[in-house]
């Protein structure tokens, strides 16, 4: 069938407004600068360390000192993604990790146990503790910052209880060499990291699971509604999120070869921090793989030309407080600012 439009029709159609489309424009510009603005940040970080300490921080040695150094937070980071695209926060994530590693490091030399068997059952208890989490919040209800912080608890104990509160090592050569390989000159824990991260970047992104995975933090009701099992998608979050926690702990103990109870905390502040400045990088409002490892470079860049320049251990504590504070801000505003766009845009439509 053919449709005809009238002539008359079509003159009557109104042109855009006057500065309707340099307005669009404009706020495509706007758009494009703030999706990449961290990594402009990031660049201009580089530049200012580089000609202020250009002897020590614009060094080979520098950039894969903090490649290696990032890498086991890639990991955790980009498994904790998983629960927060499904509406879910794991606190637990940092102490998981210490446990990974006590239980590796303790049954590789006092329990006698196989390297690789140790390893292997570390990452499935990990894995585990993500199934009970995962179990707690999709099934029972509980909220998921309860459920994880009660977690976190047990984990601590555990870890103790695990360690005797001592340090555990060294490990054997077999579970070093998984860390100490460097092909090219790089760390193997940082190629390690980038296959992690193109495989969740895959999963999240161009598969049914990841879309379902985004639609359940989206909106559970409205997914519910569409067919999606929202129970079962934030289920399988924590355990991800578990497993990503597992691996990050063999990688740091192989890494370092000796740990003690306390290791794991220090990685749940940057974690957080990463996935939520990532979540206004390349897909603004969206928590995004790319985006929080873009965050994760750019926070380790600042915070070792700080180190380099004399700043105190503690500079790392602060400079990821006041960009997880910074990022959250950021994110919110940027949330508020498209959603009255979004309402004007359908007001005039109507």
């Amino acid at each position: 069938m053919t449709v005809t439009t009238d002539p008359a029709d079509r003159a009557s159609a109104a042109p855009p407004p006057d500065g309707a489309l340099p307005a669009a424009r404009r706020r495509r510009g706007e758009g494009a600068f703030m999706r990449f603005s961290g990594l402009y940040i990031w660049l201009g970080i580089i530049v200012v360390f580089s000609l202020w300490i250009p002897g020590t921080f614009l060094t080979p040695q520098t950039a894969v000192s903090i490649a290696g150094d990032e890498a086991v937070t890639t990991i955790v980071a980009v498994g904790l993604l998983f629960s927060l695209a499904a509406g879910g926060f794991d606190l637990s994530i940092g102490q998981n990790l210490g446990l990974s590693a006590v239980v590796v490091s303790t049954l590789s030399t006092v329990g006698g146990w196989d390297p690789f068997a140790s390893a292997l059952a570390a990452v499935l208890i990990s894995t585990a503790v993500g199934a009970i989490n995962g179990f707690f919040v999709a099934r029972v209800r509980i909220n998921s910052l309860i459920a994880t912080l009660g977690m976190t608890s047990i984990l601590l104990a555990a870890t103790r209880i695990v360690s005797e509160q001592q340090f555990r090592g060294p490990l054997p050569d077999e579970l070093r060499a998984i860390a100490g390989w460097q092909p090219l000159g790089i760390p193997a824990v940082t190629l390690y990291a980038l296959i992690v991260a193109v495989l969740a970047w895959y999963a999240l992104e161009h598969t049914p699971f990841g879309r379902r995975l985004y639609a359940t933090g989206a909106n559970a009701d409205s997914a519910f509604l569409a067919g999606v099992h929202t129970s079962k998608h934030l289920f399988l979050s924590f355990v991800i999120t578990g497993f990503g926690a597992g691996l990050a702990g063999v990688l740091i103990a192989a890494k370092i070869g000796s740990v003690g109870p306390d290791i794991g905390p220090a990685y749940l502040l940057p974690a957080f921090a990463a996935c939520f400045l990532g979540t206004t990088q390349l897909k603004p409002g969206r928590f995004n793989v790319w985006g929080t490892v873009l965050a994760i470079f750019l926070l380790a860049t600042g915070v070792k030309g700080l180190q380099l320049v004399g700043g105190q251990q503690w500079i790392t504590d602060a400079f990821n407080g006041v960009a997880l504070i910074a990022a959250v801000s950021i994110a919110v505003v940027a949330a508020r600012r498209a959603a009255v766009g979004k309402n004007r845009r359908a007001a005039k439509r109507r």
